[in-house]
Formats: structure tokens, sequence, C-alpha cells
């Protein structure tokens, strides 16, 4: 096959995220990548070197857009913000949620969004472990959010399973997912999102 003229590091990345949109994440391998890019697999090696780095410059692609300007608010407001940030650019192609996870240390664009994130802490008056765990906490919450909107949605079949459940055997399961069919991602962020500002406190880490 041909080698392509201009094969940067952005067109590789486009190719690799088609692949991940069109049939998920399991599918994404070099071969599958070098022919949607109509080269030999062996060529995508003059680019890459293995398929971590392939992984890598698509999280960069996916959150090159994010803006991390400090936002205005409190410091809770401030970190929501950050987080809707990132959650807008994850939601647009979900299945890379497990690279985020996995490269979230190699790519530029997520470590100057997690020092955004540290620097609105810190002024927050979070030093130490306990900003290592606020930090920690909010991610993990976002990126457990995005995996359930994604594989585990509200309106999906699972919670509608649960909710046909017998009410003699599992009352509070069938009763608690009836009642989620009728909650929305976006008000299930927020509030989940509430709960977890609330706990987070700077200098004794009490709970409100």
């Amino acid at each position: 096959m041909p080698r392509p003229r201009s094969l940067t590091p952005a067109r590789l990345a486009t190719a690799t995220l088609a692949v991940i949109d069109r049939d998920g994440l399991g599918a994404l391998t070099m071969r599958t990548v070098a022919k949607d890019l109509g080269m030999a697999t062996m060529s995508l090696y003059r680019y890459v070197s293995d398929r971590d780095e392939l992984e890598t410059l698509v999280v960069e692609h996916v959150l090159a857009g994010i803006d991390v300007s400090p936002p205005a608010g409190d410091w809770r407001e401030q970190v929501a913000t950050l987080l809707a940030r990132l959650r807008d650019a994850v939601r647009a192609h979900p299945a890379t949620v497990p690279l985020l996870v996995r490269h979230r240390h190699a790519a530029p664009s997520s470590t100057r969004l997690i020092e955004a994130m540290l620097a609105v802490l810190t002024e927050a008056g979070f030093r130490g472990r306990q900003r290592v765990v606020a930090q920690r906490t909010v991610i993990s919450f976002l990126l457990g959010v995005l995996q359930n909107e994604y594989y585990a949605p509200l309106s999906g079949a699972g919670a509608a399973a649960m909710a046909r459940l017998s009410d003699v055997d599992y009352p509070l399961l069938s009763e608690t997912a009836a009642e989620a069919a009728r909650l929305d991602a976006d008000e299930e962020y927020r509030r989940g999102l509430e709960v977890v500002l609330r706990g987070l406190v700077a200098g004794g880490g009490e709970v409100l």
C-alpha cells in the first residue's frame, strides 16, 4: 500500500477515534487503524511505537479543546465547571473513558486540566494528602458517571430489568430502579456531584 503523504499525530488520532466510535474500544488494534488509513500495519509503526502511544494520542485529541482557564465562583463552583468541561469533551466519545483512566498522566491536555483542578483545590486550602484525596475523589466520581452513562444508563435495559424484579424478594431494589427510570442523566450527575462536593472540606476534612 502507498504510504500516506501527511500522517500527522492529529490524523492518526482522528483515524483511531473513528475506529473506537464506530466499532468500540475492543476493536482497536494497530491493524484496524492501519486499514482505516489505507496503509500496511507495519507502516503504522513508522509513526507510533505501539498501541499505548496510539491510545495516548486519542486521549490528547479528545481533551485538547478543554478550557483550563480559572472558572468563576467559589471553589466548589470552579471544580464543578472544570468537571463539566471534561464531561462534555468525553461524552462525545464515551468509549474512550478507559483510555482516559489509563493515559491521563501522559496526555498534555490531561495534565494541564489536573494542574488547573489542583490550583483550585490549593486556593481553597487543600494541602498534602487531603488534596490528593480531594482530587482523586472528584475525578473518580466523574469517571464513574461517564462509565455509567455509557455502559449502564438509567434509561437502559439493566435498570428496567431490576424494576421488574419481585417486590417481595427485592422490595427496595425494584422500587429504586423504577424511580431511577424517571431520573435523567444530567440530574443524576448534578445531584451526585453536590453530594461529593459537600463532603470535601479544606482544613479538617470533616463532612458538612
